[in-house]
């Protein structure tokens, strides 16, 4: 019934969308141009998004009709105008998808995807179009364009070039069939990774499985058997939240496994929700598509626009910092299992061990506990740290804002503005699981920055966490994990808010993938700093300050267990290049599992560590941006280690003039300029490893 519905929808007229009243197409009238979420239907999305292709091509046409010669304003900076509405209805939906999908939802996404597709096609191919693109690029020696005008020129000829506008005819209809197919296979494929986590669940009716378990947490899994209809028992899930505390904890051995193996094996159970197939399918088509375009493989179609340029500069950096992390790996493993055999266990140590036995090591080691440590850390007050930090560093300032739309009752919704009270933008956080928000954290906007006539339009935000929510009487406290994400993520968000762009498609995050991971990551290096911690770190009952002894333990223990989270992250960045290296006549992969054990095997990862995204899960390049991209977080952390000592080496962290070269050189640039220009400019030169590995205590 919905999908008649929708097809009846996408065939209205314009007349039929305004008496609609569809409130995707009409200017929001709303604070700061919010969407108007309460306002905002899913029967929306599929008229709206024909009607703003519709627009779209109409303004390409204006593009291609006019009869001056073809030049930047008429031509590039026209081009970049053009999809305004396009681009808003996009944004919103994607955002709503990731974080309130449903199964109307993610039907409308099985109908748009195609539709995009095919409409990002037909512009990146359009002969005439393109005509006028390269005639100006051809011209640009003329031209004599300097900065953000002449990354924007470049870009835009390379999006179209990259698209697939030099190929012939029979080469662009086969490419617009592989995009086509590309879309629908991604969209499946996070579907059915969000399938496999909602439809698992560790039901326990036997109050001695509880064993170890905090009582908070034992506290949330009641509440979640509630929700779940199972009352009086307790339910854990493959959420992380859920999950990780359960395998830290738990003394029942079995249960660990059970749920670890659960977690581990989504998207690989050979029911309707597999993504083995799906995962052939996309490899072989990248493989065609990059080798159509003129590349030998689809690593090195994407690496031509990042940083590191080719595989072989990845793998060269990745290895050494693999190298260390392994070795370091496996002494914590002698350790691990020393400790069984001390506690009298007879069996060996398997990889659902890793979480319980290290945090009974690091009890041992540090007298340190994560239990009590999460004590210090309240949700809401982690988040004012950030915030604190942001004003310290920036002069930043943050209101809540509760009379504005919001998409969620869960939502908080804030105003950021500048020491001086002007504004910069709003910003959204939305923190806790529900079965319609996809797994993860993330950064992403409804509304972009960037400069149209003078008009500085400013941006709409989001951040997205699934942290653990509050139970009883007591707030969502997070774990040291967790305090290190909400800085990450917010990184993110300050690199889309303090933008100052003219061209939308450079500003913000829009950077190479191995850049983009630099201001999130370099927000991590304060969290745990003692100066920044007391600013946020307050505990839940008696609001203290978290005491110096708490605080010296978590210096002392900073580099415990980089071995086991180093290797289990990199492992990850190797499976993602093995799968991007293939060339189209070997990219006929028969068994998914046996590639993935061959690629480990390849890097010698030990049994004892899964790789942090096994294949049937790896929204991050099989559903996501971060195809042969994977390893930016790794790539970057070089650089915000690098960044982070420019603060250190004065002695003062907040230190005026550095932070305001990192905003004016890193923050507001977006992708105006060459990322390592950027960074070379912000810190007089380009940056070694060395810093990464003294920070993960990898250095011998």
């Amino acid at each position: 019934m919905l999908l008649l519905l929708l097809m009846v929808s996408a065939c209205t007229s314009v007349e039929k969308n305004n008496e609609m009243k569809n409130p995707l197409l009409t200017e929001f009238d709303t604070p700061f141009g919010i969407p108007p979420f309460d306002l905002i239907k899913v029967e929306h999305f599929v008229p709206a998004t024909e009607e703003a292709m519709r627009i779209n091509l109409e303004e390409i046409e204006a593009i291609i009709a006019n009869t001056g010669a073809p030049g930047f304003e008429n031509t590039i900076v026209a081009l970049e105008r053009s999809g305004k509405l396009l681009n808003q209805v996009n944004s919103i939906f994607s955002n709503l998808n990731s974080s309130l999908t449903g199964s109307e939802m993610q039907e409308v996404a099985t109908i748009l995807s195609p539709k995009r597709s095919a409409h990002r096609d037909g512009i990146r191919m359009n002969e005439d179009l393109f005509a006028k693109v390269k005639a100006v690029y051809n011209n640009r020696e003329d031209l004599s364009l300097e900065g953000e005008d002449a990354m924007l020129l470049e870009e835009k000829y390379k999006y179209f070039v990259r698209g697939g506008a030099n190929l012939n005819a029979d080469d662009k209809e086969k490419l617009k069939a592989i995009n086509e197919k590309l879309s629908m296979a991604s969209v499946k494929f996070g579907q059915n990774v969000l399938a496999e986590i909602n439809n698992f669940k560790l039901v326990i009716d036997n109050e001695k499985d509880l064993a170890g378990l905090p009582e908070g947490v034992i506290a949330g899994a009641a509440e979640t058997a509630t929700a779940m209809g199972d009352e009086g028992k307790w339910v854990f899930t493959i959420q992380k939240p859920s999950m990780l505390p359960f395998l830290t904890y738990a003394d029942n051995r079995e249960l660990r496994q059970q749920l670890h193996t659960a977690y581990f094996s989504i998207g690989n159970n050979d029911n309707e929700n597999d993504n083995k197939e799906i995962i052939k399918t996309i490899v072989k088509l990248r493989a065609e598509r990059s080798n159509i375009l003129g590349y030998e493989n689809h690593a090195s179609y994407v690496l031509e626009e990042n940083m590191a340029k080719n595989a072989e500069n990845v793998e060269t950096f990745l290895l050494k910092v693999w190298e260390p992390g392994l070795a370091k790996a496996k002494k914590e493993l002698v350790d691990l299992q020393e400790m069984i055999v001390k506690d009298g266990g007879d069996f060996k140590f398997e990889s659902w061990d890793w979480w319980y036995y290290t945090e009974k090591l690091r009890l041992e080691k540090y007298a340190l506990d994560e239990e009590v440590l999460s004590q210090y850390f309240v949700a809401d007050n982690v988040r004012d740290g950030a915030f604190e930090l942001a004003g310290n560093l920036w002069g930043l300032q943050f209101k809540q804002l509760t009379d504005v739309p919001k998409y969620h009752e869960d939502v908080q919704v804030f105003e950021v503005s500048e020491a001086d009270g002007s504004h910069v933008g709003i910003l959204t956080m939305d923190f806790f699981p529900r079965a319609s928000k996809r797994a993860g954290a993330w950064m992403s906007s409804f509304r972009g920055q960037k400069k149209i006539d003078g008009v500085d339009i400013r941006p709409v935000i989001t951040n997205n966490f699934n942290f653990t929510k509050p139970t009883g009487d007591k707030p969502a406290l997070l774990t040291t994990d967790e305090v290190s994400t909400t800085f990450h993520e917010f990184g993110h968000a300050l690199h889309g808010l303090l933008s100052d762009c003219t061209y939308g498609s450079l500003a913000g995050t829009s950077v190479s993938r191995d850049f983009v991971e630099l201001p999130s990551q370099v927000m991590e290096n304060w969290v745990f700093e003692p100066q920044v911690l007391k600013t946020y770190a307050k505990h839940y009952i008696t609001g203290e300050i978290i005491p110096d002894e708490l605080v010296k333990k978590l210096e002392e223990s900073s580099h415990f267990n980089q071995g086991f989270v180093t290797t289990e992250y990199m492992s990850a960045t190797f499976l993602d290049m093995a799968y991007h290296v293939l060339s189209p006549e070997n990219a006929d992969i028969e068994d998914i599992n046996k590639f993935e054990k061959e690629a480990m095997d390849k890097i010698g990862l030990i049994d004892e560590i899964v790789v942090r995204y096994r294949s049937p899960y790896f929204s991050h390049i099989f559903a996501g941006g971060y195809a042969m991209g994977y390893y930016a977080y790794i790539w970057a952390e070089v650089l915000d280690s690098d960044a982070f000592i420019a603060f250190k080496e004065t002695g003062d962290l907040y230190k005026p003039e550095v932070a305001s070269a990192f905003r004016n050189n890193i923050l507001s640039k977006g992708g105006t300029f060459d990322p390592m220009e950027l960074y070379v400019n912000f810190r007089g030169q380009a940056p070694g490893p060395e810093a990464l590995l003294a920070k993960r205590g990898l250095l011998n």
